[in-house]
C-alpha cells in the first residue's frame, strides 16, 4: 500500500469494469425509488425530490467511482455525528465517554425516555442526545466551532464549496423544540457544560452541511485508511480511533435499525434523514449513497438497497475472482 495518498482531490476510477459494476448498481437500486417517504419534519428538507440516487466509492488509493445524482449536493444531517465524533475524539480523547455511552440505543434516534430514566447519559454518540454532548465539548474547543466545522468538512472532501445550507439551518432551529428538550434535560442533569442555545445552533449547523456522495466518499475515507485523509494525504486521527469509530458505526449508525442492517450488508454505516448513508469497507474503501425517501427509521429505502448489492458484489470478489479491483493493496 502507498503510504502517501495523493494531495489533489481523488481521480476518476482507473478500472473500468469497477465503473460499470457502480453504474449497474446504480440502475438495480433505482427499482427501489417510489418507496418510503421524505422527511417533512425539517420543513426545508421536505422540498427534496424523492427520485434522486446517488452512489460514490473512494478506494484507499484515490480511485473515485459514481453514479447517479452522486455530483449533486444534499443536507447531510445525522452524517455529521461522525464528523462531530472524530473532532471530540481528537480533542478531548476517551474523557468523552464519561459523558456519552458506547451501547446502541435500541429507541428512535430523538427519544427522551432513556435520556430521563439513564439520568442525562445518552446511550451513544448518534443519536441526537449523544451527538448534542459532544458537540458540547466542540464548543468548549473552538472560539467559532460552526467555522470551524465548515473548514474541516471543506478540507476533508477536497471541495472548498462545501457550505452550510442557512435555509436547512434555519428551519431547524425553528422546529428545535425537541432537541432542545433533550438538551436542557441533560444540562439539568450536569451533562452539558455551555449554554443551550450556542451547543444547538452548532449542531444544526453541521447537519446542515451540503455535501454530495462524491464529497462524502471522499471526506470520511480516513475511516478506511487508519486515520489518513484522501484531501492532503495527512493523518486526521490515529488508527486506533479509526478502528473504533468504525465499529460504534456498526453497532449504531443507523438509528434504531442498525442490527438489521448489519445483519443484512455486514458494513459500518451512518445514515441521516437527508437520505444520505455513508459505509465503511476498512483497509479498503469508503462508500456514500443518497436517496431522499426514507423508511419508518429514518433510513433510505434505495440507498440501503444499493449498499445490499454492494456488499454483495464485494464478497463475490473476495471468494475468488481474479485480481479483484476493489483490493487496493
Amino acid at each position: 500500500m502507498n503510504a502517501t495518498l495523493s494531495a489533489s482531490r481523488p481521480r476518476p476510477g482507473a478500472s473500468s469494469s469497477l465503473q460499470a459494476w457502480v453504474e449497474s448498481i446504480e440502475r438495480r437500486a433505482r427499482s427501489r425509488l417510489g418507496g418510503g417517504r421524505v422527511a417533512d419534519y425539517i420543513p426545508a428538507l421536505a422540498t427534496q425530490p424523492a427520485d434522486r440516487l446517488g452512489i460514490a466509492l473512494c478506494t484507499r488509493d484515490g480511485d473515485l467511482y459514481t453514479a447517479g445524482d452522486a455530483e449533486e449536493p444534499f443536507s447531510i444531517q445525522s452524517l455529521s455525528k461522525v464528523l462531530l465524533l472524530s473532532l471530540a475524539l481528537r480533542s478531548h480523547g476517551d474523557a468523552l465517554w464519561q459523558r456519552v455511552g458506547l451501547n446502541p440505543s435500541g429507541m428512535p434516534f430523538n427519544s427522551l425516555m432513556q435520556l430521563e430514566s439513564e439520568r442525562g447519559k445518552p446511550r451513544n454518540p448518534f443519536i441526537n442526545a449523544g451527538a448534542i454532548v459532544v458537540t458540547d465539548h466542540l464548543v468548549s474547543a473552538y472560539a467559532t466551532p460552526v467555522k470551524h466545522l465548515q473548514d474541516i468538512a471543506r478540507h476533508l472532501s477536497g471541495n472548498p464549496a462545501v457550505r452550510i445550507d442557512r435555509e436547512v439551518l434555519a428551519s431547524e432551529w425553528q422546529h428545535r423544540a425537541r432537541n432542545a428538550a433533550a438538551a436542557y434535560l441533560m444540562k439539568a442533569f450536569g451533562n452539558l457544560n455551555n449554554e443551550v442555545d450556542a451547543v444547538l445552533e452548532t449542531y444544526f449547523a453541521g447537519c446542515a452541511l451540503r455535501m454530495s456522495c462524491r464529497d462524502l466518499a471522499i471526506a470520511f475515507n480516513y475511516l478506511a485508511a487508519d486515520g489518513v485523509t484522501q484531501a492532503g494525504g495527512q493523518p486526521f486521527i490515529p488508527p486506533a480511533m479509526a478502528q473504533r469509530i468504525n465499529a460504534l458505526m456498526f453497532t449504531s449508525g443507523m438509528y434504531d435499525a442498525a442490527g438489521d442492517f448489519a445483519y443484512r450488508v455486514g458494513l459500518p454505516a451512518k445514515s441521516g434523514v437527508g437520505g444520505g448513508i455513508v459505509a465503511i469497507v476498512p483497509g479498503e474503501l469508503s462508500i456514500c449513497v443518497w436517496s431522499p425517501a426514507l423508511d419508518t427509521s429514518g433510513n433510505s429505502v434505495a440507498g440501503q438497497y444499493a449498499l445490499e448489492l454492494i456488499a454483495e458484489g464485494l464478497s463475490h470478489l473476495r471468494r475468488g475472482t481474479p485480481g479483484a479491483a476493489v483490493r487496493t493493496s
